[in-house]
């Protein structure tokens, strides 16, 4: 899959998901939505009929009913197989325990995450957004076909520590893999690389290897 984040959709819009989806690949739009229930319904049913999107998000710091909306709101669309699975942010993955304490969140993001995890599962979602260091917690609590979607992965450059960027809470394709994620979001380990292909194909390779 593509992903298409804030900064390429506000630039372009849906224009950006045609223009993908007419190349072939699926699209994960990553658009983050958090607002009230009513106008995160509106969002999802305009997002689920965009052409090739397979994934869409939302906050789970929305809340319970924020969350149903946006599932039920998709579940409406009447797409079936053919539409998105709705996915929840949990914990952003620059965000660490003295973050989340700035912004009134008590304790460490490895027990915030299941918990924002169960209550997306509650509300009806397909699964959630997390960063490496929380997969089996999440799976632990959600089980087995509970999609984790891990962003914030790093590969380890040849004779070099794997980069972290702003991510507080990272780890390498294979290390993601190894710990269950379903899938893994890379964007400048490939987009700031010297030659992005190599960048890609290496990756892969590491996540075929942490597979076999």
């Amino acid at each position: 899959m593509f992903k298409i984040n804030i900064h390429l959709f506000t630039s372009v819009g849906p224009e950006a998901v045609h223009k993908i989806a007419a190349l072939g690949p699926e699209i994960f739009l990553d658009l983050k939505y958090h607002d009230i229930p009513n106008t995160v319904a509106g969002a999802v049913s305009a997002a689920c009929r965009l052409p090739k999107v397979r994934l869409l998000n939302l906050h789970t710091t929305g809340g319970l009913e924020m969350m149903r909306a946006g599932a039920e709101a998709l579940a409406k669309a009447g797409l079936g197989d053919k539409g998105p699975q709705l996915i929840g942010v949990t914990v952003l993955t620059s965000l660490n325990r003295a973050a989340l304490k700035q912004v009134g969140i008590s304790g460490a993001p490895a027990t915030r995450v299941p918990s924002l995890a169960r209550l997306a599962k509650r509300a009806g979602l397909a699964g959630v957004v997390a960063s490496p260091h929380e997969i089996r917690q999440i799976r632990r609590a959600c089980g087995p076909g509970f999609l984790i979607v891990v962003p914030g992965v790093r590969p380890v450059t040849p004779g070099t520590q794997a980069r972290s960027d702003d991510q507080a809470r990272f780890a390498t394709p294979e290390a993601a893999i190894r710990a269950g994620a379903d899938y893994l979001v890379v964007g400048r380990p490939i987009t700031a690389a010297a030659d992005p292909r190599a960048a890609a194909q290496a990756i892969a390779q590491e996540i075929a290897s942490a597979k076999s």
